[in-house]
């Protein structure tokens, strides 16, 4: 016990000695060590520790000066990457760095749009394609049109195309589409007959869009229940018999339309339209194609990349002056006024066509015929997109559909293709 009390003695005392504990005594008969005061060098526990690890540690070499680190080049801007053109005549990219890209050019065939006013008679071709929808009534729902009619079919070697679109005019003023369309099949097999009917109703005409639809609608009707012997007459070669037989069936479609002229209280002369129109036999052994109508529109055929005028020739007339100086009603040579009733104007027209595997037969309205016959860049362009294979519906509608400045009109277009 004595020798532990001693140890712990001695222990105590060396603690006095080194803090200085006990005040000014003497202590083991020395003075005890008073503080120094406040030091400015560091004093925190891992300053200790590293000044005891020098204090251990052998004598080492200098260390040579650290240097600065290099300083990093200026970044330069990265190099551009030469982008691959898609379009069609393009060329790879070379290595080399493009040149900067000027502003696209518009392209030249097509005229560029003229930007107008809020004119009432012009609209404003630099806005966008889509306008207001024409007012309805809600009692007469079945009368709204879309603004858009698409549709196609494909028999033994033709392929049929057929769209209808409001133009740039009717779009702006939120008019309906006045031109009406009909694709009709009747029968089946080698038997059946293909219509294609396309109609204009007359401009800023009330009901216009109506009438555009029963011309339609009742030479469809009648075509359809005599089918049989319309399809016989053109696998025979018949053209006699098939030109009375249509001639009489579309009078009578104009006959019922200045019927409905009467039940509606309307001018017969206001209540009609211009009707052009297609029979295309499914047999793939027959490739006569035969057109007839009334009024104004086109027929074209493109063969090896050009266009040609199918238009029938007018029959002759009479000699017998309109108090308005343009010839008064047109007679055929026996004297009979064709399609009596329609608007006291226009003939009956007729042609007959034999395909060839290549052709394209283009039937349209007015507004496609006249920018057609009257833009030569226009027609070129046509011709470029549809001399090839049978393009898609939309394919199709897009070229239907270029704008031409000047030409406003509601557009519908009918291509058969022959493979």
């Amino acid at each position: 016990m004595n020798q532990q009390g001693a140890g712990c003695g001695q222990e105590d005392d060396w603690w006095r000695q080194l803090y200085g504990e006990g005040g000014g005594e003497e202590t083991l008969g020395r003075a005890a060590v008073r503080d120094a005061g406040p030091s400015d060098a560091p004093d925190t526990l891992d300053d200790r520790v590293a000044s005891a690890l020098r204090a251990v540690a052998p004598p080492r070499r200098g260390a040579p000066a650290p240097q600065p680190p290099p300083a990093r080049p200026a970044a330069s801007p990265p190099a551009p990457i030469p982008l691959q053109a898609t379009g069609p005549g393009s060329r790879p990219a070379s290595r080399a760095r493009p040149a900067a890209p000027s502003a696209p050019e518009p392209p030249r065939d097509i005229p560029e749009p003229a930007t107008t006013g809020g004119s009432g008679d012009r609209p404003p071709l630099s806005e966008p394609e889509l306008g207001p929808l024409p007012a309805a009534d809600p009692a007469a729902l079945d009368e709204l049109v879309p603004d858009t009619a698409l549709d196609g079919a494909r028999y033994g070697s033709l392929t049929l195309l057929a769209a209808s679109q409001r133009g740039d005019l009717a779009r702006h003023r939120g008019d309906v589409r006045r031109d009406a369309l009909l694709t009709a099949r009747f029968g089946a097999g080698r038997h059946a007959l293909i219509l294609v009917a396309v109609a204009t109703g007359r401009p800023a005409a009330e009901g216009a869009q109506r009438a555009a639809h029963d011309a339609c609608a009742w030479i469809g009707g009648a075509v359809g229940r005599s089918y049989t012997r319309l399809a016989e007459d053109i696998r025979t070669d018949h053209r006699s018999a098939l030109k009375s037989g249509l001639q009489r069936l579309t009078d009578r479609s104009y006959g019922r339309l200045r019927g409905r002229a009467r039940e509606l209280d309307v001018a017969p002369e206001r209540y009609t339209a211009a009707l052009r129109c297609l029979l295309l036999p499914a047999d793939p052994d027959c490739r006569t194609r035969v057109f007839f109508g009334i009024g104004a529109g086109g027929l074209f055929r493109l063969r090896d990349g050009a266009w040609e005028d199918l238009e029938p020739p007018l029959p002759e007339q009479s000699a017998k002056e309109g108090p308005d100086g343009t010839g008064g009603r047109l007679r055929s040579a026996s004297g009979r006024s064709p399609a009596d009733g329609s608007d006291g104007a226009e003939p009956f027209l007729f042609r007959t066509a034999f395909a060839r595997p290549g052709d394209t037969l283009l039937l349209c309205s007015a507004g496609l015929a006249e920018p057609l016959q009257q833009e030569p860049a226009f027609a070129a362009r046509l011709a470029g997109q549809w001399s090839a294979e049978p393009p898609g519906l939309v394919a199709f509608l897009a070229a239907a559909q270029l704008r031409v400045a000047g030409h406003p009109k509601d557009r519908t277009a009918v291509g058969v293709w022959e493979s």
